[in-house]
């Protein structure tokens, strides 16, 4: 588990709407008897054009009915509900170059609640910002989860496992300068309390607090710069006694640009 400072609150990592169907039912045998018996006293509707056309439109009803059953499965809180994926240990080979220093790097994650995009700190973490660009483009990071949310401080993800133990294998080390801050929108990496200041791994976190109060230990990976309101989003989907999600928000596909 990763301390940090006085606060309760860790970053674990060793190696670091559904639509009510209720309004769509349709009740079969009394719906059709009763478009089947619709008349008036001068117009005999029990047969002919009339109930043809009744039954049409029962048949169009029930088809908008099944459309929209099976239509969006986004929930109130913006988030497509998908089914936890199995969490599995991933190794991955450690980068043997750093990023170009005179490029803008940008690493969008797309997640089932929207998408939100690092621009990666490729100047201070040199170390820290190759290595999740090389995972990123090795798909390293799709399909796994934001396996802690603790309201008002952090989101965290990046573990393939979903346990808050696992990694890529290989450890960084970018020792953060004594003047960082982890505000609103800093993305960082996870470490142990016992690592040196500055390791990571895969595992990483994005402040969703004013101002964490977090000591300059964590090697600093960016910063949000679009999508804040997923960000938003997400780091409301956590109880905040076990730091637990309380629905499955999981990283489909990380995309890497340059430019």
């Amino acid at each position: 588990m990763v301390t940090v400072g006085d606060r309760r609150h860790v970053l674990p990592g060793k190696d670091a709407g559904r639509l009510d169907m209720r309004a769509y039912r349709v009740d079969r045998g009394r719906s059709i008897a009763a478009w089947d018996s619709c008349h008036t006293p001068s117009i005999n509707l029990s047969t002919g054009p009339y109930v043809r056309a009744c039954r049409l439109l029962l048949c169009a009803l029930l088809v908008l009915a099944l459309t929209a059953c099976g239509g969006s499965k986004q929930g109130a809180n913006g988030c497509r509900s998908v089914a936890a994926p199995a969490g599995k240990a991933k190794r991955a080979d450690r980068p043997a170059t750093r990023l170009d220093p005179s490029r803008a790097y940008d690493v969008t994650i797309r997640t089932n609640c929207g998408s939100f995009t690092i621009r990666l700190a490729v100047k201070t973490s040199p170390a820290t910002t190759a290595s999740f660009v090389g995972l990123a483009r090795k798909q390293f990071f799709d399909g796994t989860i934001f396996h802690r949310i603790v309201p008002g401080f952090v989101i965290q993800g990046g573990d393939p496992t979903g346990t808050g133990q696992g990694g890529p294998g290989y450890k960084t080390v970018d020792r953060p300068p004594a003047s960082t801050r982890y505000t609103l929108g800093v993305v960082a990496m996870a470490k142990t309390q016992t690592e040196p200041a500055g390791t990571s791994g895969s595992q990483f976190f994005v402040v969703t607090a004013k101002d964490a109060q977090l000591p300059p230990d964590y090697a600093v990976l960016g910063t949000v710069i679009a999508g804040e309101d997923v960000v938003g989003k997400i780091g409301r989907l956590g109880d905040q006694s076990t730091e637990q999600p309380t629905e499955t928000v999981e990283i489909e596909h990380a995309t890497v640009e340059s430019h």
